[in-house]
């Protein structure tokens, strides 16, 4: 016969299992919950180099062979523009200035709108012929008539990347074309492309199918411009960049689409027909569309931390960014961002827009993205009564431990 109190103890036994098999189970479930990692599925990109990058902040989200040397064909003239258009903002020359095509510009062959020699026309419709159908005669004559001669253009080109921080590229024309020692690879497009991004001009080109330009020269007096970068008509939110093609260089595509405030950069190069460069740009940008999400962090001008200021008339500076900022993170993980604030010494007077620290976005330990902060406003330097008034006050502070 079994015993009460044997059941009883049974009982408790039983139940303290359970409850210890069950607070163990729920700690599972929380600790793969919490430790667990999404990651988006990476596509097989069919080409010899790939990269995908936000626009905005430069963030690699896919990479292929990213610091491979290749022959980047008419990718070349990104930095042909980029060099254009930062002359353009600096004043040097306007877009309606008249370019004059020299005797080799006019017989450099390849891609072109057949200028003829001496023939003239305005800036900004090189730039059309250059930015839509990747014309090698505008490119040259454009090259020419901001340094004086391709030789000399091509010491800028080449200045320009060492500037950038393109390690892996050198130039050796403004068109593409082969030769020697011409080479770049996807990263250091993606650098030169988002570079070329800050001047939204180019992107009213390199976004139309089909335009003319008025030609005097031609007996139509007009000539037709079809865009040789199909991703435009193929893709919603697509609207650049450029293509490059020879037979040693492949097939290469780089190109951009914006979706709301989201804007990607791909590259695909050494793709085997322009079927291919199309299709492969396609799939990263989906899969940049598809698994990431930009995060705001920061509008222009607004306050991220206060920066301590030693012997100011104000203990403490506003620490703002100046531009809007944000960092792209996979879906699923925008909870976990972690920011920083990392302070320089600062001894007043301190200036409005003075560099005050710097601000990093990470996420699970790796940096995402860091921006300057700068001083929202001017801070004096305090007379000597409040510098020993505070020192005085600090001292008993730290002495009575309310300093945190």
């Amino acid at each position: 016969m079994i015993r009460f109190t044997e059941v009883i103890k049974v009982a408790k036994v039983t139940g303290a299992v359970i409850f210890i098999t069950f607070v163990a189970g729920v700690s599972l479930l929380v600790n793969m919950f919490a430790t667990s990692k999404v990651y988006a599925y990476k596509p097989a990109i069919d080409a010899k180099a790939a990269i995908l990058v936000d626009a905005s902040t430069g963030q690699v989200l896919y990479e292929k062979n990213v610091h491979t040397k290749v022959p980047p064909a008419s990718i070349t003239k990104i930095m042909t523009m980029l060099l254009v258009m930062e002359d353009v903002e600096a004043g040097k020359v306007k877009l309606t200035d008249t370019v004059r095509t020299s005797t080799y510009a006019s017989s450099i062959g390849g891609s072109q709108i057949w200028l003829k020699e001496g023939e003239e026309m305005p800036l900004e419709d090189m730039m059309k012929a250059i930015a839509i159908v990747s014309a090698n005669d505008a490119s040259t004559a454009v090259a020419e008539y901001i340094a004086g001669s391709q030789d000399d253009f091509v010491a800028m080109m080449n200045e320009r990347a060492k500037q950038l921080g393109m390690r892996d590229t050198h130039f050796a024309n403004p068109d593409g074309l082969p030769a020697p020692d011409h080479y770049s690879s996807a990263y250091d497009i993606s650098v030169m492309a988002r570079e070329l991004l800050k001047h939204p001009k180019v992107l009213e080109w390199t976004s139309q199918w089909l335009t003319e330009i008025p030609r005097p020269a031609v007996p139509e007096g007009v000539y037709p411009l079809k865009n040789t970068n199909e991703l435009i008509k193929r893709y919603r939110g697509a609207d650049g960049l450029k293509t490059g093609m020879t037979e040693e260089a492949g097939y290469c595509l780089v190109g951009t689409a914006r979706r709301d405030d989201f804007r990607l950069i791909s590259v695909v190069l050494g793709a085997d027909s322009d079927e291919a460069r199309v299709t492969q740009s396609i799939k990263l940008l989906d899969y940049g569309f598809r698994n990431f999400a930009r995060i705001p962090i920061a509008k222009k001008g607004e306050k991220v931390a206060d920066a301590k200021v030693a012997g100011g008339t104000k203990e403490t500076v506003p620490a703002i960014v100046r531009t809007d900022f944000g960092v792209v993170v996979e879906r699923g993980k925008e909870d976990f961002i972690d920011k920083a604030f990392k302070q320089q010494r600062l001894t007043a007077p301190v200036k409005k827009g003075q560099k005050v620290g710097e601000y990093t976005i990470s996420l699970e330990g790796k940096e995402l993205a860091k921006i300057d902060a700068v001083a929202g406003e001017d801070v004096g330097r305090a007379n000597i009564l409040v510098v020993i008034f505070r020192g005085i006050r600090n001292f008993f502070a730290r002495l009575f431990g309310l300093t945190s």
